[in-house]
C-alpha cells in the first residue's frame, strides 16, 4: 500500500484506510524521522479501530493505551529506550501477546524483540514541507 498525502488530515485518512486491514494481534512499526508524522498517523488509526480518548505520544510513558471497538490498542513510543532489557519492565512481550494491536514508534530500539510478522509502516518527508509518502509493507 502507498499514499502520497499533503496534510496531517490526509495522513489521518491514509491510516484510516490501513485500519481496515487489522485484526487483534496486529503489531504495526511507525519509522519515519523526529516530526513526520507518526503519531498523527496512530491518530487516524486509533479513530478507525473506534478509539474515543484524546490519542497522544507516549513519549515519556513509553505505551498509552486505548479501548477501541473490537480490541485494545497498545501505542508504544520506544525512542527513549536504551537497552531492549528495558522493555521487560513494561511487560512489552506481554502487550504483543495480549490480542490488541500494538503500534509501534521508533522500532529500531528494540528490533531483537519484535515479532516477524507484522505490518512496516515507512512515512518520509519530500521536498515540500507538508508532503508525506507513507508505504506499507507486510511481513
Amino acid at each position: 500500500m502507498k499514499w502520497k498525502t499533503k496534510s496531517c488530515k490526509e495522513t489521518e485518512s491514509a491510516a484510516e484506510q490501513f485500519a481496515t486491514h487489522l485484526a487483534a494481534g496486529d503489531v504495526v512499526l511507525l519509522r519515519g524521522e523526529m516530526g513526520v508524522g507518526k503519531t498523527v498517523f496512530t491518530q487516524g488509526l486509533c479513530r478507525a479501530l473506534g478509539v474515543d480518548d484524546y490519542v497522544t505520544s507516549p513519549t515519556f510513558t513509553v505505551v498509552n493505551e486505548y479501548a477501541g471497538k473490537l480490541f485494545p490498542i497498545y501505542h508504544f513510543d520506544l525512542y527513549r529506550i536504551e537497552e531492549e532489557d528495558e522493555l521487560l519492565e513494561i511487560g512489552f512481550e506481554e502487550y504483543l501477546q495480549s490480542g490488541g494491536v500494538c503500534v509501534i514508534e521508533w522500532p529500531q530500539n528494540a528490533e531483537n524483540s519484535l515479532p516477524q510478522h507484522r505490518y512496516e509502516v515507512e512515512i518520509k518527508k519530500e521536498d515540500d514541507p507538508n508532503d508525506r509518502t507513507i508505504v506499507i509493507t507486510k511481513r
